[in-house]
Protein backbone atom coordinates (compact mmCIF):
# COMPACT_ATOMS: atom_id res chain seq x y z
CA UNK A 1 0.00 0.00 0.00
CA UNK A 2 0.70 3.34 -0.79
CA UNK A 3 0.19 7.23 -0.45
CA UNK A 4 -0.61 7.69 -3.94
CA UNK A 5 -4.06 9.82 -4.08
CA UNK A 6 -7.16 8.15 -5.49
CA UNK A 7 -8.26 9.66 -8.68
CA UNK A 8 -11.71 8.89 -8.69
CA UNK A 9 -12.46 10.40 -12.18
CA UNK A 10 -10.22 7.81 -13.17
CA UNK A 11 -12.72 5.25 -11.32
CA UNK A 12 -15.41 6.64 -13.07
CA UNK A 13 -14.35 6.35 -16.06
CA UNK A 14 -13.73 2.56 -16.11
CA UNK A 15 -15.81 0.63 -18.24
CA UNK A 16 -17.35 -1.72 -14.81
CA UNK A 17 -17.75 1.85 -12.94
CA UNK A 18 -18.89 3.83 -16.09
CA UNK A 19 -22.75 5.64 -15.24
CA UNK A 20 -23.05 4.19 -11.67
CA UNK A 21 -25.10 7.02 -9.24
CA UNK A 22 -22.46 9.22 -7.43
CA UNK A 23 -22.84 7.65 -3.77
CA UNK A 24 -21.77 4.16 -5.80
CA UNK A 25 -18.42 5.72 -6.96
CA UNK A 26 -17.78 7.25 -3.10
CA UNK A 27 -18.02 3.64 -1.86
CA UNK A 28 -15.95 2.14 -4.55
CA UNK A 29 -13.51 4.89 -4.27
CA UNK A 30 -13.46 4.52 -0.50
CA UNK A 31 -13.13 0.60 -0.54
CA UNK A 32 -9.99 1.11 -3.08
CA UNK A 33 -6.92 1.23 -2.42
CA UNK A 34 -3.21 1.74 -4.01
CA UNK A 35 -0.01 0.17 -5.19
CA UNK A 36 3.52 1.21 -6.14
CA UNK A 37 5.00 -1.83 -8.07
CA UNK A 38 9.01 -1.90 -9.03
CA UNK A 39 9.87 -2.46 -12.58
CA UNK A 40 10.10 -6.15 -13.31
CA UNK A 41 7.55 -6.68 -10.22
CA UNK A 42 4.66 -9.14 -10.83
CA UNK A 43 1.24 -7.49 -10.51
CA UNK A 44 -0.35 -11.49 -10.85
CA UNK A 45 0.62 -14.38 -12.37
CA UNK A 46 -1.36 -17.06 -14.36
CA UNK A 47 -3.68 -19.61 -12.64
CA UNK A 48 -4.14 -16.17 -10.09
CA UNK A 49 -8.01 -16.09 -8.93
CA UNK A 50 -8.60 -12.25 -10.34
CA UNK A 51 -10.21 -11.04 -6.78
CA UNK A 52 -9.34 -7.32 -8.17
CA UNK A 53 -8.34 -5.29 -10.75
CA UNK A 54 -6.14 -2.43 -11.08
CA UNK A 55 -6.41 1.37 -12.78
CA UNK A 56 -2.77 2.40 -13.64
CA UNK A 57 -2.02 5.76 -12.87
CA UNK A 58 1.49 5.90 -13.72
CA UNK A 59 4.02 3.82 -15.34
CA UNK A 60 3.51 0.69 -18.17
CA UNK A 61 2.35 -2.71 -17.64
CA UNK A 62 3.35 -5.55 -19.84
CA UNK A 63 1.20 -8.72 -19.75
CA UNK A 64 2.42 -11.70 -21.42
CA UNK A 65 2.81 -15.72 -21.29
CA UNK A 66 4.62 -18.47 -20.93
CA UNK A 67 5.67 -21.02 -23.80
CA UNK A 68 6.32 -24.77 -23.05
CA UNK A 69 10.05 -23.92 -23.29
CA UNK A 70 9.55 -21.15 -20.77
CA UNK A 71 9.69 -18.24 -23.63
CA UNK A 72 7.65 -15.49 -22.76
CA UNK A 73 5.08 -14.00 -25.52
CA UNK A 74 4.05 -10.40 -24.50
CA UNK A 75 -0.11 -10.18 -25.43
CA UNK A 76 -0.40 -6.59 -24.71
CA UNK A 77 1.09 -3.05 -22.83
CA UNK A 78 -0.92 -0.78 -20.90
CA UNK A 79 -0.22 2.50 -20.02
CA UNK A 80 -1.70 5.61 -18.26
CA UNK A 81 -4.98 5.42 -17.59
CA UNK A 82 -5.50 1.74 -18.71
CA UNK A 83 -7.24 -0.60 -16.42
CA UNK A 84 -6.09 -3.86 -16.18
CA UNK A 85 -8.38 -7.36 -15.31
CA UNK A 86 -11.17 -6.00 -15.03
CA UNK A 87 -13.02 -8.67 -17.48
CA UNK A 88 -11.47 -11.55 -15.57
CA UNK A 89 -12.67 -9.50 -12.34
CA UNK A 90 -16.19 -9.43 -13.51
CA UNK A 91 -16.19 -13.07 -14.19
CA UNK A 92 -14.38 -14.51 -11.18
CA UNK A 93 -11.83 -15.86 -13.39
CA UNK A 94 -8.43 -16.85 -12.88
CA UNK A 95 -5.70 -14.88 -14.79
CA UNK A 96 -4.60 -16.57 -18.00
CA UNK A 97 -1.68 -14.88 -18.38
CA UNK A 98 1.19 -12.93 -16.08
CA UNK A 99 1.46 -8.93 -15.70
CA UNK A 100 4.52 -7.40 -14.86
CA UNK A 101 5.90 -3.97 -14.63
CA UNK A 102 7.76 -2.76 -17.25
CA UNK A 103 8.91 0.26 -15.72
CA UNK A 104 8.24 1.36 -11.74
CA UNK A 105 4.45 1.94 -11.99
CA UNK A 106 1.21 3.50 -9.63
CA UNK A 107 -2.25 1.76 -9.47
CA UNK A 108 -4.99 1.98 -8.26
CA UNK A 109 -6.65 -1.60 -7.03
CA UNK A 110 -10.42 -2.38 -6.14
CA UNK A 111 -11.09 -3.94 -3.87
CA UNK A 112 -8.27 -2.84 -1.78
CA UNK A 113 -5.45 -5.42 -0.97
CA UNK A 114 -7.33 -5.98 2.45
CA UNK A 115 -10.66 -6.41 1.25
CA UNK A 116 -12.28 -8.66 -0.93
CA UNK A 117 -15.97 -8.60 -2.73
CA UNK A 118 -17.65 -10.27 0.11
CA UNK A 119 -16.90 -8.22 2.77
CA UNK A 120 -17.74 -5.54 0.52
CA UNK A 121 -21.21 -7.09 -0.12
CA UNK A 122 -21.88 -7.78 3.96
CA UNK A 123 -21.21 -3.51 4.28
CA UNK A 124 -23.25 -2.81 1.17
CA UNK A 125 -25.13 -5.60 -0.19
CA UNK A 126 -26.92 -2.82 -2.57
CA UNK A 127 -24.24 -1.09 -4.32
CA UNK A 128 -22.21 -4.95 -4.89
CA UNK A 129 -25.35 -6.18 -6.22
CA UNK A 130 -25.24 -2.86 -8.78
CA UNK A 131 -21.38 -3.43 -9.68
CA UNK A 132 -22.36 -7.00 -10.40
CA UNK A 133 -25.00 -6.16 -12.51
CA UNK A 134 -22.37 -3.71 -14.47
CA UNK A 135 -20.14 -6.93 -14.84
CA UNK A 136 -22.42 -8.83 -16.70
CA UNK A 137 -23.77 -6.29 -18.88
CA UNK A 138 -19.69 -5.29 -19.32
CA UNK A 139 -19.26 -8.91 -20.12
CA UNK A 140 -22.01 -9.17 -22.75
CA UNK A 141 -21.16 -5.94 -24.28
CA UNK A 142 -17.58 -7.08 -25.08
CA UNK A 143 -18.67 -11.11 -26.21
CA UNK A 144 -20.92 -8.98 -29.04
CA UNK A 145 -18.62 -6.52 -29.80
CA UNK A 146 -16.26 -9.64 -30.81
CA UNK A 147 -18.90 -11.59 -32.15
CA UNK A 148 -19.52 -8.46 -34.41
CA UNK A 149 -16.22 -7.69 -35.12
CA UNK A 150 -15.51 -11.77 -36.43
CA UNK A 151 -18.29 -11.32 -38.36
CA UNK A 152 -17.56 -7.76 -39.72
CA UNK A 153 -13.83 -9.62 -40.40
CA UNK A 154 -14.66 -12.82 -41.43
CA UNK A 155 -13.27 -13.02 -44.60
CA UNK A 156 -10.20 -11.86 -43.42
CA UNK A 157 -10.53 -14.84 -40.73
CA UNK A 158 -11.23 -17.05 -43.41
CA UNK A 159 -8.02 -16.05 -45.11
CA UNK A 160 -5.57 -16.25 -42.28
CA UNK A 161 -7.31 -19.64 -40.99
CA UNK A 162 -6.32 -20.95 -44.66
CA UNK A 163 -2.71 -19.52 -44.75
CA UNK A 164 -2.04 -21.06 -41.81
CA UNK A 165 -3.26 -24.52 -42.00
CA UNK A 166 -3.33 -24.70 -46.21
CA UNK A 167 -0.22 -26.48 -48.25
CA UNK A 168 0.47 -23.94 -50.39
CA UNK A 169 2.28 -26.54 -53.15
CA UNK A 170 -0.93 -28.27 -53.40
CA UNK A 171 -3.87 -26.57 -51.91
CA UNK A 172 -4.19 -29.91 -49.36
CA UNK A 173 -4.53 -29.16 -45.57
CA UNK A 174 -1.51 -29.02 -43.47
CA UNK A 175 -0.87 -32.21 -40.79
CA UNK A 176 -1.53 -29.83 -37.94
CA UNK A 177 -5.33 -29.55 -38.83
CA UNK A 178 -5.75 -32.64 -37.15
CA UNK A 179 -4.75 -31.45 -34.18
CA UNK A 180 -6.41 -28.15 -34.28
CA UNK A 181 -9.54 -29.04 -35.65
CA UNK A 182 -10.12 -33.07 -37.11
CA UNK A 183 -10.10 -35.33 -33.84
CA UNK A 184 -12.47 -32.84 -31.90
CA UNK A 185 -14.66 -33.46 -34.98
CA UNK A 186 -14.02 -37.14 -35.52
CA UNK A 187 -16.90 -39.55 -35.88
CA UNK A 188 -17.28 -43.29 -35.50
CA UNK A 189 -16.50 -44.49 -37.63
CA UNK A 190 -13.55 -42.53 -39.34
CA UNK A 191 -10.99 -43.84 -41.90
CA UNK A 192 -7.62 -42.68 -42.80
CA UNK A 193 -6.21 -43.37 -46.33
CA UNK A 194 -2.34 -42.82 -46.75
CA UNK A 195 -0.36 -43.23 -49.89
CA UNK A 196 3.02 -42.12 -51.16
CA UNK A 197 3.62 -42.65 -54.61
CA UNK A 198 5.86 -45.03 -55.83
CA UNK A 199 10.08 -44.54 -57.55
CA UNK A 200 9.57 -40.35 -56.72
CA UNK A 201 12.95 -39.99 -56.25
CA UNK A 202 13.70 -41.32 -59.52
CA UNK A 203 11.26 -38.66 -61.26
CA UNK A 204 12.94 -35.63 -59.12
CA UNK A 205 16.26 -37.23 -59.65
CA UNK A 206 15.89 -37.65 -63.37
CA UNK A 207 13.08 -34.65 -64.82
CA UNK A 208 14.09 -32.49 -61.56
CA UNK A 209 11.47 -31.10 -58.46
CA UNK A 210 9.64 -29.00 -60.87
CA UNK A 211 8.38 -32.22 -62.09
CA UNK A 212 8.04 -33.53 -58.86
CA UNK A 213 5.48 -30.43 -57.88
CA UNK A 214 3.48 -30.65 -60.63
CA UNK A 215 2.77 -34.42 -59.64
CA UNK A 216 2.14 -33.96 -56.50
CA UNK A 217 -0.62 -31.00 -57.82
CA UNK A 218 -1.88 -33.41 -60.05
CA UNK A 219 -2.68 -36.07 -57.17
CA UNK A 220 -4.29 -33.48 -54.61
CA UNK A 221 -6.77 -32.35 -57.71
CA UNK A 222 -7.59 -36.30 -57.14
CA UNK A 223 -7.92 -36.95 -53.31
CA UNK A 224 -9.69 -33.12 -53.61
CA UNK A 225 -11.98 -34.89 -56.15
CA UNK A 226 -12.76 -37.67 -54.10
CA UNK A 227 -13.50 -35.49 -51.04
CA UNK A 228 -15.94 -34.10 -53.03
CA UNK A 229 -17.73 -37.52 -53.97
CA UNK A 230 -17.98 -38.48 -50.45
CA UNK A 231 -20.30 -35.60 -49.43
CA UNK A 232 -22.57 -37.86 -51.09
CA UNK A 233 -22.42 -40.28 -48.80
CA UNK A 234 -24.83 -39.70 -45.75
CA UNK A 235 -22.81 -38.01 -42.71
CA UNK A 236 -20.02 -38.28 -45.15
CA UNK A 237 -17.10 -35.44 -45.31
CA UNK A 238 -13.81 -35.83 -46.28
CA UNK A 239 -10.33 -33.37 -45.37
CA UNK A 240 -7.59 -34.12 -48.24
CA UNK A 241 -4.24 -34.13 -46.54
CA UNK A 242 -0.70 -33.35 -46.97
CA UNK A 243 1.89 -35.21 -44.13
CA UNK A 244 5.29 -34.88 -45.24
CA UNK A 245 7.18 -33.79 -48.41
CA UNK A 246 5.05 -36.73 -50.75
CA UNK A 247 2.76 -38.44 -48.61
CA UNK A 248 -0.60 -37.21 -48.80
CA UNK A 249 -4.58 -38.28 -47.75
CA UNK A 250 -7.18 -38.57 -46.59
CA UNK A 251 -9.47 -38.68 -43.33
CA UNK A 252 -13.07 -39.11 -43.97
CA UNK A 253 -16.09 -39.28 -41.82
CA UNK A 254 -19.13 -42.35 -41.64
CA UNK A 255 -16.67 -44.99 -43.74
CA UNK A 256 -17.20 -48.56 -43.07
CA UNK A 257 -13.98 -51.12 -44.39
CA UNK A 258 -15.92 -51.71 -47.97
CA UNK A 259 -16.33 -47.96 -48.59
CA UNK A 260 -12.69 -47.16 -47.69
CA UNK A 261 -11.23 -50.25 -49.70
CA UNK A 262 -13.29 -48.74 -52.63
CA UNK A 263 -11.91 -44.77 -52.18
CA UNK A 264 -8.55 -46.55 -51.80
CA UNK A 265 -8.78 -48.53 -54.88
CA UNK A 266 -10.27 -45.50 -56.85
CA UNK A 267 -7.57 -43.29 -55.71
CA UNK A 268 -5.16 -46.38 -57.19
CA UNK A 269 -6.66 -46.34 -60.53
CA UNK A 270 -6.70 -42.48 -61.05
CA UNK A 271 -3.00 -41.89 -59.62
CA UNK A 272 -2.22 -45.09 -62.23
CA UNK A 273 -4.30 -43.28 -65.27
CA UNK A 274 -2.28 -40.20 -64.76
CA UNK A 275 -0.40 -38.94 -68.21
CA UNK A 276 2.97 -40.04 -67.97
CA UNK A 277 6.00 -38.12 -68.21
CA UNK A 278 7.39 -38.43 -71.75
CA UNK A 279 10.30 -39.87 -72.28
CA UNK A 280 13.30 -37.32 -72.76
CA UNK A 281 16.59 -38.54 -74.46
CA UNK A 282 18.13 -41.86 -72.74
CA UNK A 283 15.46 -41.37 -69.80
CA UNK A 284 12.26 -43.75 -70.24
CA UNK A 285 9.06 -42.83 -70.07
CA UNK A 286 7.62 -42.43 -66.33
CA UNK A 287 4.35 -44.15 -65.32
CA UNK A 288 2.70 -43.36 -61.99
CA UNK A 289 1.82 -45.55 -59.36
CA UNK A 290 1.45 -45.68 -55.26
CA UNK A 291 1.42 -46.99 -52.24
CA UNK A 292 -1.80 -47.25 -49.85
CA UNK A 293 -2.20 -48.28 -45.90
CA UNK A 294 -5.98 -47.59 -45.19
CA UNK A 295 -7.37 -47.61 -40.97
CA UNK A 296 -10.70 -47.33 -39.62
CA UNK A 297 -10.79 -45.18 -36.36
CA UNK A 298 -11.59 -46.68 -33.58
CA UNK A 299 -12.39 -50.18 -35.25
CA UNK A 300 -8.74 -51.08 -36.40
CA UNK A 301 -7.36 -49.15 -33.04
CA UNK A 302 -8.94 -46.89 -30.13
CA UNK A 303 -6.57 -44.43 -29.51
CA UNK A 304 -6.46 -42.01 -32.34
CA UNK A 305 -2.75 -41.12 -32.41
CA UNK A 306 -1.08 -44.25 -31.96
CA UNK A 307 -3.33 -45.41 -35.09
CA UNK A 308 -1.79 -42.75 -37.15
CA UNK A 309 1.50 -43.55 -36.05
CA UNK A 310 0.97 -47.42 -37.11
CA UNK A 311 -0.67 -46.48 -40.43
CA UNK A 312 1.97 -44.68 -41.06
CA UNK A 313 4.67 -47.08 -39.98
CA UNK A 314 2.62 -49.22 -42.33
CA UNK A 315 2.93 -47.53 -45.68
CA UNK A 316 6.55 -46.51 -45.04
CA UNK A 317 6.92 -50.54 -44.72
CA UNK A 318 4.73 -51.80 -47.66
CA UNK A 319 6.28 -48.65 -49.94
CA UNK A 320 9.83 -50.01 -48.97
CA UNK A 321 9.13 -53.75 -49.98
CA UNK A 322 6.67 -53.86 -52.86
CA UNK A 323 5.49 -50.61 -53.98
CA UNK A 324 1.97 -50.36 -55.85
CA UNK A 325 0.04 -52.01 -53.23
CA UNK A 326 -3.15 -51.19 -50.82
CA UNK A 327 -2.96 -52.89 -47.39
CA UNK A 328 -4.60 -52.20 -44.43
CA UNK A 329 -3.16 -51.46 -41.15
CA UNK A 330 -4.77 -52.86 -37.88
CA UNK A 331 -3.85 -53.31 -34.04
CA UNK A 332 -5.93 -56.38 -34.10
CA UNK A 333 -4.62 -57.97 -37.46
CA UNK A 334 -1.37 -58.98 -38.51
CA UNK A 335 0.89 -55.92 -39.99
CA UNK A 336 0.42 -55.36 -43.99
CA UNK A 337 -2.83 -57.50 -44.38
CA UNK A 338 -3.66 -57.24 -47.60
CA UNK A 339 -7.51 -56.76 -49.07
CA UNK A 340 -9.20 -57.87 -51.79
Amino acid sequence: MSDIKIDTALIQKTELFSNLPQNEIDFITSHSGTISLSKNNLLFSAGEKASRFYILTNGEIRVFKKNDDNSEEEMARFTTGDTIGDFDFARGAEYDAFAEAAEDSQLIVFPASDLSIDSLADEEPQIVCSILQKAIVMMTARIKSVNKLLLDNMSWVQELHRRAYEDAGTGLWKQIIIDDEIKAKLTNPAALIMLKPDRFKILVDSRGHSAGDEAMVRIAIILKNICRHMEYIPGGFGWPLRFKSNEVGIIFYNSDPAQTIKFAEQIAEEIAAMEPVPAMNDIPEFHFSATISWCIWPLDGRDWDSLFQGNYSNLLDTWKKNGNTIVRYSKTKPKGLKEA
